[in-house]
């Protein structure tokens, strides 16, 4: 198939798959004697991979890891858990932070602000002050 055509059997901009090939997530495509790129079902596979890894919040770096490792049928997955168990540590503490930033946000807006000027705003005030 040509790359317009794995763009639209996997959902991806034909500039996300070349920007993947030039990175080396996706091999180099076979090239027809005109020059235009021919892929199969592997790279169709592979795309839907990186797609679904990228999805999942995974790195290039961890996505590039778990590539390397999926190559590798016969090798024991307990890298794969760990890159996994890596990333979910760091998917809860993004989640602390954002809820965090939530209280904050819903203590400034509960407070209300009724003043007639920004000098006075207390939401200006609450933005304005140091982090604790």
């Amino acid at each position: 198939m040509q790359i317009g055509e794995l763009s639209r059997a996997t959902d991806t901009k034909v500039t996300t798959i070349r920007f993947y090939e030039e990175i080396g997530l996706l091999g180099q495509p076979v090239r027809t004697a005109s020059g235009r790129r021919t892929y199969g079902l592997s790279d169709t596979d592979r795309l839907n991979f990186i797609r679904n890894a990228r999805r999942l919040g995974f790195s290039i770096d961890e996505v590039r890891s778990l590539l390397a490792l999926a190559d590798q049928p016969e090798r024991d997955c307990g890298d794969a858990a760990n890159i996994a168990a890596r990333h979910l540590a760091d998917v809860e503490q993004r989640l602390r932070q954002l809820s965090a930033l939530r209280d904050e946000l819903a203590a400034m807006s509960a407070a209300g602000c009724c003043a007639k000027t920004m000098a006075e705003c207390r939401v200006i005030q609450a933005i304005a002050r140091p982090a604790v």
